[in-house]
């Protein structure tokens, strides 16, 4: 409440009239009232239950006020929007208009206990995570069968309703990282990519409509490992960095000064904080990736390790192999790739080879289920 009424403050003075009050804190005056609430009249109950010795404890009523009307409702706003707040926050952070309302306006208050705004926001989320607890501790005590039936039916709803707010929030944060994902990513068109294919100008922009930016748009995919690594090219090193997908690998090369095909400065654009420092800070430098090659489905991906002896016969480090093959088992790409360490080199691997076999798993149960399952006719 201090960052907020302070920002509020500010604002009713003209300053940060930029910064979004509901980005930042959602529903949270909300949350206070009805959390307020809850309180006064829990605790309400047990004093009454103190001055009234012999007056039973009553908590049936108060709990289904609460948990069956808009205490978890409440805060599942609250932290559907966390995600995208924190994104928020971390790029208004940059500002130094921000940083001085966070550091001298809000941080040094004394409420505040010295702790950052993105250690307060996450507050909400931890409470809701400890009703069950509330709820498991009450049922404890609770002498009514009748009111102990009725106190696990709502632990187990409100456990159920954190489980699912879980899965939305872990769907939001992927979506955000993707997305920025797709900003940072470039995808050249073929004849950019290989200069064996040649394209006249005229049929380019049909080929162009195609874009392949839109495969990592998909809900299902997830991003398993990514980092730095280096390539060895005949003639020489080139930085890269490696995407590992749940489907498949994505080598890319690293450049330092943004030009994307109707894209915009990537130094402006907001960073996601779920990305790896390490990338979050390349695109704050406005750094870029660019497709080297086509995607390499995990089923088409040969993973080899490099001899120890061949270290310093050929002057290699910490190296292993990728093999890209076709349909028909033919070699069409071959990636020789070093890593700054041989833990580093070792946790690539594991990575990489445990997303091999449990793409194959799935693949084998989705084949097996439509072999169990055919589709229904249409005469039934």
């Amino acid at each position: 409440k201090v960052f907020m009424n302070t920002l509020k403050y500010l604002q009713s003075n003209e300053l940060l009239l930029d910064v979004d009050l509901w980005r930042l804190f959602a529903n949270l005056e909300e949350l206070n009232k009805i959390s307020l609430s809850f309180l006064e009249t829990f605790f309400e109950a047990v004093k009454e239950h103190v001055r009234k010795s012999n007056s039973p404890m009553d908590f049936s009523s108060i709990l289904r006020k609460f948990f069956q009307g808009d205490l978890c409702q409440t805060h599942q706003i609250y932290c559907l929007n966390y995600t995208s707040a924190v994104f928020y926050l971390e790029n208004l952070r940059q500002r130094e208009d921000f940083g001085i309302y966070l550091k001298q306006w809000c941080e040094q208050n004394k409420e505040c206990k010295r702790l950052h705004l993105p250690e307060l926001l996450v507050a909400p989320l931890h409470r809701l995570m400890r009703y069950p607890l509330l709820l498991n501790n009450i049922w404890k005590r609770s002498t009514d069968e009748t009111e102990k039936g009725f106190i696990q039916s709502l632990k187990e709803k409100v456990e159920k309703s954190i489980r699912d707010l879980e899965g939305k929030v872990k769907w939001l944060d992927n979506f955000q990282k993707f997305r920025q994902l797709q900003e940072v990513i470039i995808w050249p068109q073929v004849w950019d990519r290989d200069k064996r294919f040649f394209v006249p100008e005229c049929l380019k922009q049909s080929l162009r409509e195609n874009s392949s930016e839109n495969i990592l748009s998909s809900t299902d995919r997830l991003l398993l490992h990514e980092g730095r690594l280096t390539l060895a090219e005949s003639t020489r090193l080139l930085d890269i960095y490696l995407f590992l997908f749940n489907d498949f690998l994505l080598i890319t090369k690293i450049k330092h000064h943004r030009k994307k095909y109707g894209g915009s400065d990537a130094s402006l654009m907001p960073v996601c904080p779920s990305l790896t420092p390490e990338l979050q800070s390349f695109i704050r430098e406005g750094g870029f990736c660019t497709v080297l090659d086509q995607p390499i489905p995990l089923d088409r991906l040969i993973l080899k390790n490099v001899d120890p002896i061949h270290v310093t016969v050929f002057s290699l480090r910490n190296a292993f192999l990728i093999q890209h093959e076709n349909r028909y088992r033919q070699c069409i790409a071959v990636f020789l790739l070093q890593a700054q360490t041989e833990a580093a080199k070792k946790t690539w691997m594991s990575q990489i080879e445990t997303a091999i076999s449990n793409y194959s798993v799935q693949h084998e149960i989705k084949e097996s289920t439509a072999f169990c399952y055919p589709a229904e006719s249409s005469g039934i």
